[in-house]
């Protein structure tokens, strides 16, 4: 088992930023995938971004693109989001996913560990 710890969510005002971080303990993979989704209130969870073992691939949802970017410390397995320009659509829980292959998708349903969440909250 993995478990995933989220931490940094909070109130912002718009065009704030906030860093998220999610550090990873149990059993870790010699190579795995590490992402951000998030889900408002009556919406699906959706993509954010992910990460390669490496960080040299990184996918962005288009929403995002510009404004957050994505990193890690495999030293410390963790994985951050610093999330920059906040927007009030950006409100939401977001979580931190692990995906057990070095192949970097955007499917929900592709990873296979997920952290508990943080609330972000961006105020107009």
């Amino acid at each position: 088992q993995v478990q995933l710890v989220e931490s940094g969510g909070g109130l912002v005002q718009a065009g704030g930023s906030l860093r998220l971080s999610c550090a990873a303990s149990g059993r870790t993979f010699s190579s795995y995938v590490m992402g951000w989704f998030r889900q408002a209130p009556g919406k699906e969870r959706e993509f954010v971004a992910a990460i390669s073992w490496s960080g040299g691939i990184t996918y962005y949802a288009d929403s995002v693109k510009g404004r957050f970017t994505i990193s890690r410390d495999n030293a410390k397995n963790t994985v951050y989001l610093q999330m920059n320009s906040l927007k009030p659509e950006d409100t939401a829980v977001y979580y931190c996913a692990v995906r057990r292959s070095n192949v970097v998708v955007k499917s929900v349903r592709a990873y296979d560990y997920w952290g508990q969440g943080t609330q972000v909250t961006v105020s107009s």
